[in-house]
């Protein structure tokens, strides 16, 4: 009877070992594209764990920039099954602090703009106040997309400046995904205007999804 206890918890543990990549195959097939995402509650916490590192480095805000660059290479990395120890999370922020963080304060000042637009437009004091607002709304949802955009394509090796000018090419190249990174925008937006410990959970899927857009099934 012991016999076949530990029989059948040595075939559970093969099982477990094959679903998620961590051990031998129970039988041969392709390997899958993302073997790091096949333990789905593992993914979930790397997600979060992810989110609260985004949120701790960005808390300055414009240090926001290279948060999520090192967070989406980091989700990059696990979904994929290479190495991904979170202190190469922290090589990829100091690699790219200094250039995100300009990106950043061009990107606030930005936002402060459009802030103070849509406040003005709602005052009544400006004609065509709703046109304005209604500008004012969209230009920081095209900010915010950006931003994802931008992070999304930055490399150590190339820097910021280069990942910048990336964006309208990545854009152009697929139309369809704007749809994907403005429902990302609008997901943590929604999220923390709701609930507002909800906002390293939103930054994490915001940074899953740069990660997944790109690879998606088209």
């Amino acid at each position: 009877m012991s016999a076949t206890r530990a029989d059948r918890r040595a075939e559970r543990a093969a099982v477990r070992a094959d679903r998620s990549g961590s051990g031998p195959v129970l039988e041969e097939r392709p390997p899958a594209r993302f073997p790091g995402a096949a333990a789905k509650f593992a993914l979930f916490g790397e997600v979060l764990l992810i989110g609260l590192l985004v949120l701790v480095v960005g808390a300055l805000v414009v240090t926001l920039p290279v948060a999520l660059a090192a967070g989406i290479r980091h989700l990059g990395r696990y979904v994929a099954a290479e190495d991904s120890r979170l202190g190469l999370f922290w090589r990829d922020v100091r690699a790219g602090l200094v250039g995100g963080a300009v990106v950043g304060l061009v990107a606030l000042v930005i936002a402060a703009v459009l802030g103070v637009d849509i406040l003005l437009a709602r005052t009544g004091m400006l004609p065509g106040g709703v046109v304005i607002e209604a500008v004012g709304w969209t230009g920081l949802a095209a900010l915010a997309v950006a931003l994802l955009v931008a992070a999304g394509a930055w490399e150590p090796s190339a820097g910021w400046r280069q990942a910048v000018r990336d964006v309208p090419a990545i854009i152009r190249g697929d139309v369809r995904a704007l749809a994907f990174y403005v429902a990302a925008v609008a997901l943590v937006v929604i999220l923390t205007w709701m609930l507002p410990p909800l906002l390293p959970a939103a930054l994490g899927c915001a940074v899953l999804a740069v990660v997944a857009v790109p690879h998606r099934r088209r």
